[in-house]
């Protein structure tokens, strides 16, 4: 395993986040999702990823049951905040210092920690003045229940917003959570050079473009049984846009190019986001612990200018570049 600093810090992390978001308290059994984050510790990941909001707070129990008994000063825990929890009432979502301040307590309990390495606002809150969101983060940090604080899925703008007041504040904005992949790639024209600019790193997920990218989605043909795209209650809906046969096609192209470097297809695509020194890491689910050996042969993986080049003319204009794709609900998920 290969480690990287986390945005202008000293705080390193693994190449490879294993994150629980689709899989643990929702569709896996809790034996086997113990069984996927064993199988990540052997395999030299250190970093892990949930949020409050995964299968209503499942996940961070889960996570937290799986992890008890491991050294803690060893490990990088992140979690988020944001998304409805619990009943789902007025107060149980957003960025507001009352939700913040109750949702870090509850997450910390559930993780059986005393402190989270990275705290995350989910998404952008429109409903709260920011100035109310990063008192509360700093605060936080004052009381050594989050080390570090980052964000998922903001734009250019509310990064510059977010760290600017961090430093008022006096505490660290260090990353950013943002799809990227191949297929998905609109934070390259802004959110990157803002984020490069300001000591920034991406921890990035879906690098395998819900699972498109393994290649084993085949144009005019079904989705295999048992497959993402086939699951009602995980992805299938987030995975539809690109059940295209030209996507799916071009994806096929991928695949000589995958045998020559000496790689599977999941190692590319988890590969290819680490190529950008922006990145600090990319999250990987299993939803069984075999799977994990294989994405985190991506880390240390050099891709030539060669390869990068072939997989732009094989994939690249099939990818969503739109910078206004990042973007966060206008109102509150509740």
């Amino acid at each position: 395993m290969e480690f990287r600093y986390l945005g202008n810090s000293g705080f390193k992390v693994s190449e490879i986040t294993f994150g629980n978001w689709l899989t643990h308290g929702s569709q896996v059994e809790n034996d086997v999702a113990t069984q996927c984050v064993r199988a990540a510790l052997d395999a030299g990941i250190s970093t892990f990823d949930t949020a409050d909001v995964y299968a209503n707070t499942a996940a961070e129990t889960v996570l937290g049951e799986a992890l008890k008994g491991e050294r803690r000063e060893s490990l990088e825990i992140f979690t988020k905040v944001y998304g409805p929890t619990g009943p789902k009432g007025k107060n149980d979502l957003g960025l507001s210092r009352k939700h913040i301040m109750e949702s870090i307590n509850g997450s910390l309990r559930r993780l059986q920690t005393d402190y989270v390495d990275l705290y995350q606002a989910h998404r952008y809150d429109f409903e709260t003045p920011l100035e109310e969101t990063m008192q509360a983060f700093a605060d936080i940090v004052r009381q050594g229940k989050a080390l570090y604080i980052g964000v998922s899925e903001w734009t250019a703008g509310q990064l510059r917003e977010g760290h600017a007041l961090s430093k008022e504040l006096g505490f660290q904005l260090i990353s950013n959570q943002p799809q990227y992949s191949m297929l998905w790639r609109v934070i390259e024209a802004e959110v990157v050079p803002a984020s490069e600019e300001l000591g920034v790193s991406q921890i990035v997920w879906s690098p395998m473009a819900q699972g498109v990218l393994s290649g084993k989605y085949l144009p005019g043909q079904p989705a295999p049984e048992g497959s993402r795209a086939t699951d009602e209650k995980g992805g299938a809906k987030m995975i539809e846009r690109w059940m295209r046969d030209d996507v799916l096609a071009g994806v096929q192209e991928l695949k000589p190019i995958a045998e020559e470097a000496g790689l599977s297809m999941p190692q590319l695509a988890v590969a290819w986001v680490l190529q950008n020194p922006n990145v600090a890491s990319a999250i990987v689910g299993a939803s069984r612990p075999e799977q994990i050996a294989d994405s985190v042969a991506a880390a240390g993986v050099k891709l030539e200018p060669e390869v990068m080049k072939r997989i732009d003319e094989a994939i690249g204009s099939l990818a969503e570049r739109d910078p206004a794709q990042t973007k966060s609900p206008p109102k509150r998920e509740a």
